[in-house]
C-alpha cells in the first residue's frame, strides 16, 4: 500500500491506473525538465530557437509529456526520428513544428508527412524528387516545409558539403517544397579536443556561402548544434539548436558540466516483493554467479531486464534504500532482482528501491550504469521498456 507521505503524480503515456507504483515505474520530474530548459536558452541569444528532441519517446521519458512541458517552458520546436513518432504529438494536439530527423524514402511516408504536417529531413537528390512527385500526385495545396541535410563529416545522412550549392537548387527548382533549414550534425562535440568539430564547423561554412552566392532567395534557417556544441561554444548555435541529452538534465561529457547546472528528469524505482534470511554456501540466481560466504538478508525486487535494467549489471550495481547504497547480488533476471540487505535489518516488502535517482543524500545517474557498461547515459535512458510505467511528478 503506498504510503500518505509519497510525492503526488499523474500516469503519463500509459492506461495503468492505480496499479503504477505496485511493481516498477519511471517517474519523470516536469520541474527538473523545465529548470533544464530555462537554463539551456540563458545561452542563446534572442535569434537562436531551441529544439527539444523528443525522440526515443522523449529518450525514455515518455514523449508527450515532456513535449508539452519543454514548449511551456520555452522550446519553440521538436525533433523526431521517425514519422510514427510525430504522428504521435500531432495525435495528441500538439501543434509545433516538428523537424523529422531520419529519412524518407516511401510515397506512403511522404503522405503521412504532408497529412500531419509534419516537416521532413530531405537527405538525397533522389528523396527531394520524390517528395516532388508525390506532392503533385495527391495535388497538395502550397509548398511543404523541408529541412535540407548536409553530411560535413558524420558520414551518414545527407549529400556531401560540397554538394550544397547543387541541392538546393534542385529543391528550389521542385514544386510544392520550401526550404525552410539547412542543417547538419556533429560527430565529436563531446570532445574535448575540438579538431573534428571545427573541421565540420568550417566545412558547413564553405557550404553556406556556396549556397548564398548560388541562390537569389535569402538564406533559411541554419542549425548545427547538438547537446554538446550548445554547451560549448555560441558561435555554433546560429538560428536554431537541437538538445537532446541536456534537456534532460545529464551532461554529454564531464567536462562540460560547469557550464549551466542541469537536474536529472528520470528516476528509476521498484518494490521489495520478499526478504529472507540465506546462509552461507547459498547461490543466488541463475548460475549462481554469486555464492554468499555468509549468513545474509536478502531482499527481492520487482524488476529486471525485461524493464531496461541490463543484464550486464548483475554483481556490479548498487541500489538506494532508504538513503543507503546496498549492492545487487546475482544475475539480474528478467522480471526481478536480488539485493543483500544486510545492512538494513528491519527492511519490509512494499519499500521503495531506487535504481537510478536520488534518494537521501545519495544519488546513482545513468552516467554511472553506463561506466559500468562501457556504453553511453543515452543508451541507458532509451532502454527502460514500456511495461515500466511513466508517472510526472509535479
Amino acid at each position: 500500500m503506498l504510503s500518505q507521505d509519497e510525492p503526488q503524480i499523474a500516469s503519463i503515456g500509459y492506461n495503468i491506473g492505480a496499479s503504477s507504483r505496485q511493481r516498477a515505474w519511471v517517474e519523470i520530474d516536469l520541474a527538473a525538465l523545465t529548470h533544464n530548459v530555462r537554463q539551456l536558452k540563458k545561452l542563446l541569444s534572442p535569434k537562436t530557437a531551441l529544439m527539444a528532441v523528443v525522440k526515443a519517446d522523449a529518450y525514455g521519458h515518455g514523449a508527450v509529456t515532456v513535449a508539452m512541458a519543454v514548449l511551456q517552458a520555452g522550446a519553440s520546436w521538436l525533433g523526431v526520428a521517425t514519422i510514427p513518432e510525430g504522428i504521435e504529438l500531432r495525435a495528441a494536439g500538439i501543434t509545433a513544428p516538428i523537424l523529422v530527423l531520419g529519412a524518407t524514402f516511401a510515397p506512403e511516408q511522404v503522405k503521412e508527412i504532408a497529412y500531419w504536417q509534419l516537416q521532413p529531413t530531405l537527405c538525397s537528390f533522389e528523396a527531394a524528387k520524390l517528395f516532388a512527385q508525390t506532392l503533385t500526385a495527391i495535388d497538395y495545396d502550397g509548398a511543404l516545409p523541408v529541412h535540407i541535410k548536409l553530411d560535413t563529416g558524420m558520414s551518414r545522412l545527407g549529400p556531401c558539403w560540397q554538394q550544397a550549392a547543387e541541392f538546393v537548387q534542385l529543391v528550389q527548382s521542385l514544386p510544392h517544397l520550401h526550404i525552410a533549414s539547412i542543417y547538419s550534425h556533429l560527430a565529436t562535440a563531446e570532445c574535448i579536443d575540438q579538431t573534428v568539430l571545427r573541421m565540420q564547423q568550417q566545412r558547413f561554412e564553405q557550404a553556406i556561402a556556396k549556397v548564398k552566392a548560388s541562390s537569389k532567395l535569402p538564406l533559411p534557417c541554419l542549425h548545427l548544434a547538438n547537446s554538446a556544441a550548445t554547451l560549448t561554444d555560441s558561435s555554433l548555435h546560429y538560428d536554431l539548436v537541437r538538445v537532446g541529452l541536456a534537456v534532460y538534465g545529464l551532461y554529454p561529457a564531464t567536462h562540460l558540466q560547469s557550464v549551466i547546472e542541469l537536474k536529472p528528469t528520470l528516476q528509476v524505482k521498484a518494490r521489495v516483493t520478499q526478504v529472507k534470511i540465506i546462509e552461507p554456501g547459498t547461490g543466488v540466481s541463475y548460475g549462481h554467479k554469486f555464492v554468499s560466504d555468509r549468513s545474509l538478508l536478502m531482499a527481492v525486487v520487482g524488476i529486471g531486464y525485461a524493464d531496461g535494467v541490463p543484464r550486464n549489471l548483475s554483481n556490479k550495481m548498487t541500489v538506494l534504500i532508504r538513503g543507503q547504497k546496498v549492492p545487487q547480488i546475482g544475475a539480474i533476471t528478467m522480471d526481478q532482482l536480488m539485493l543483500d540487505v544486510s545492512a538494513i535489518p528491519d527492511l519490509q516488502p512494499g519499500e521503495i528501491v531506487t535504481l537510478l535517482g536520488k534518494d537521501g543524500d545519495e544519488t546513482i545517474l545513468a552516467d554511472d550504469w553506463a561506466e559500468l557498461l562501457n556504453t553511453i547515459s543515452w543508451e541507458i535512458l532509451c532502454g527502460f521498456k514500456h511495461r515500466l510505467p511513466r508517472v510526472a511528478m509535479f
